[in-house]
C-alpha cells in the first residue's frame, strides 16, 4: 500500500484549504498520488461542498482517497471566516504543521507538503521561526542554515543564497563559506530528488553584469570565483558568475539545471514571472522531502473561488516525484 503525502493545509482562514480541495477534485486529471489533509476539517466544509472523510490512521487514506478527500483534524480552529486570520487559526496552524511533520518523519507518510501560512499571526501567538522552512528543519533534527530553499517551475530551478533579510547586508552575508555550503547541498539534492546524476550549477552575478572584472563591485572575484575553484575541484559542474539579466531567458535556462542566486529577490522575480502558478519552494538537506506551493495565503480572496491550485497541485507532484527518487536511491545504494 503507498504511503500517502501527508499536506498541512496552513492558515485556516486563508486560500490553503481551497487549494487542497481543488487538488483533490483534479487528482484524476493530473493523476495525483494519495494524499491526506492535516487542519481543521471545517475550513475546507467553509470553503468546498465535496466530499470529505474524516481518517485518524494514514493507513486508511489511500482506501478513501478516490471518493472522497481525507483530513485528519487537530484541534479546533475556533470561529473559522475566510479571509479574517485569527489567533486560535495560528494555533491549529502550528498543531498541524508539528503533526504532518512527525508523521512524515516517522515514516507513516512519504512526503510533506505545507500549506501557505500568516507570519504575521504565528509571531503573535510567540512562532520564534522565520517561517515553516526552519521549523521543519529543526524537528528533522537539521541545523536551519543547512536547510536549502530551491523554487521550482517546469523549465527553471533558482536557490537565493540569502533568504529574508536587508539587500545592504547581502554583501557581507555572502561569503565563501556560505556559498560552498549552499553549492554542496544543492548539488546532492538534485541527484538525489531529481535523479539528474551530474548536475550542473550556474551561479548568478552580485553586481551588474556580474561586476564587470572588478569594475562594478569586486566579491564575484574576492569571493565568488575562490568558492567556484573549490566546487570545479570536487568535481561539481560549476558555471559563473554570469550576468544575472542575461541568464533566465529560454536559451539561457537550458545550459544549466539549476541557478544559484546571491539574494532573494534575483531568484524568485524570475521563477515567478514565468511560473507564478506553478512554483513550487521545495526544501533541500532534510532528512524528509518538503515542498509548499510558492504563494502566500491571499486572505483577500480566499473563501470567494478565485484561487487556481496550480501551485498546490505541482507541490503535491514534486513532493511525489523527489519521494519517488528517493527510494530508487535507498534500494540501488
Amino acid at each position: 500500500m503507498t504511503r500517502p503525502i501527508v499536506i498541512s493545509m496552513g492558515d485556516p482562514a486563508g486560500i490553503g484549504p481551497e487549494m487542497v480541495a481543488k487538488a483533490w477534485d483534479a487528482r484524476r486529471e493530473r493523476a495525483l498520488p494519495p494524499f491526506v489533509a492535516v487542519g481543521d476539517r471545517r475550513a475546507i466544509t467553509r470553503v468546498w461542498d465535496g466530499p470529505v472523510a474524516a481518517v485518524s490512521d494514514l493507513k486508511a487514506v489511500s482506501q478513501v482517497f478516490p471518493e472522497a478527500l481525507p483530513v485528519l483534524t487537530v484541534e479546533d480552529a475556533g470561529d473559522i471566516v475566510p479571509g479574517a486570520p485569527d489567533a486560535d487559526g495560528a494555533r491549529c496552524t502550528v498543531r498541524a504543521l508539528e503533526l504532518a511533520t512527525g508523521l512524515v518523519r516517522s515514516g507513516a507518510g512519504r512526503a510533506l507538503v505545507t500549506g501557505p501560512v500568516s507570519k504575521a499571526q504565528l509571531y503573535e501567538i510567540g512562532f520564534t521561526y522565520p517561517g515553516q522552512t526552519e521549523f521543519v528543519a529543526e524537528r528533522c533534527g537539521i541545523a536551519r542554515d543547512n536547510a536549502v530553499m530551491m523554487l521550482a517551475g517546469p523549465g527553471l530551478r533558482v536557490v537565493p543564497m540569502t533568504t529574508h533579510v536587508a539587500l545592504a547586508e547581502v554583501p557581507g552575508l555572502l561569503t565563501v563559506d556560505l556559498i560552498l555550503a549552499k553549492a554542496r547541498v544543492t548539488a546532492r539534492a538534485m541527484t538525489r530528488n531529481f535523479g539528474i546524476a551530474h548536475p550542473r550549477l550556474a551561479f548568478a552575478g552580485l553586481n551588474p553584469h556580474a561586476g564587470e572584472n572588478g569594475a562594478l563591485g569586486r566579491e564575484e572575484l574576492d569571493v565568488m570565483q575562490p568558492a567556484i575553484e573549490i566546487l570545479r575541484g570536487e568535481g561539481i559542474d560549476v558555471r559563473g558568475p554570469l550576468a544575472a539579466d542575461t541568464m533566465f531567458h529560454a536559451r539561457a535556462r537550458a545550459a544549466y539545471d539549476v541557478a544559484l542566486c546571491p539574494y532573494h529577490d534575483q531568484a524568485l522575480v524570475p521563477l515567478k514571472t514565468l511560473f507564478f502558478d506553478e512554483g513550487v519552494n521545495i526544501t533541500l538537506g532534510l532528512p524528509i522531502v518538503r515542498t509548499s506551493p510558492d504563494h502566500g495565503t491571499a486572505f483577500g480572496i480566499a473563501g470567494k473561488g478565485q484561487a487556481h491550485p496550480g501551485a498546490t497541485i505541482a507541490a503535491i507532484l514534486m513532493a511525489d516525484e523527489a519521494a519517488t527518487h528517493r527510494a530508487r536511491c535507498t534500494t540501488t545504494a
